[in-house]
């Protein structure tokens, strides 16, 4: 996974409630195992009409914001299900940082796992980013903590220490533990030299 330390990128703005996980990626597009090309499938309700073509009057297909790297979204973004191809289709998009009022805890622990940083902001403050995002460059620095706006101006916000040290160095919880593997292993052979019978025990279950 990719370290995250600041991020400047283009902004999409998106200030709608409750953005469910099935806005931001259909169950019908859950067949795959793999994380290529869920992009294509991203919000399609909203890019797409009922024929197909691309709606004029949806953000993600605007010029200004075909490369946006930040989404900036309403309250509870990525409500629904745990599906873990949401944060999938986000980052196959382009999506490494959403900023916004709230998040479903579920939906912002999958994307950690998956490099992308959630910033939550008051809402006031949120909105004010989001009016501000008219094809505008904005600067996530999570090293420090704040939000660059395209202006100069700084806008602070604070990640779990747990959760930023492990975006910052690029890993996911099973990375984490591949990383103590020898402290680990140091534990197993003194554990079954003090309690051996935990040894015996886990030998007549195989």
């Amino acid at each position: 996974m990719e370290k995250f330390l600041t991020l400047t990128a283009v902004a999409v703005p998106l200030p709608v409630l409750n953005v469910d996980t099935d806005i931001i990626i259909p169950a019908r597009a859950l067949k795959t195992t793999t994380r290529d090309g869920l992009g294509a499938m991203a919000f399609h309700a909203l890019r797409f009409d009922g024929e197909g073509g691309l709606r004029d009057d949806c953000v993600f297909n605007q010029a200004r914001y075909q490369a946006a790297g930040i989404l900036i979204a309403g309250a509870n973004f990525g409500c629904g299900s745990s599906r873990e191809h949401a944060p999938w289709a986000l980052a196959d998009m382009g999506i490494r940082c959403v900023i916004a009022p709230s998040f479903a805890d579920i939906f912002a622990s999958n994307c950690a796992k998956n490099g992308i940083l959630c910033v939550t902001l008051p809402p006031v403050a949120a909105d004010a980013l989001a009016r501000m995002a008219d094809g505008a460059r904005f600067t996530v620095d999570l090293v420090q903590q704040i939000v660059i706006t395209p202006a100069g101006g700084t806008v602070a916000f604070h990640v779990e220490p747990a959760r930023r040290e492990a975006l910052m160095a690029g890993q996911d919880e099973i990375g984490a533990t591949l990383a103590r593997v020898a402290e680990i292993e140091i534990f197993e052979r003194r554990r079954a030299q003090a309690q051996p019978w935990h040894v015996s025990a886990r030998l007549d279950v195989v």
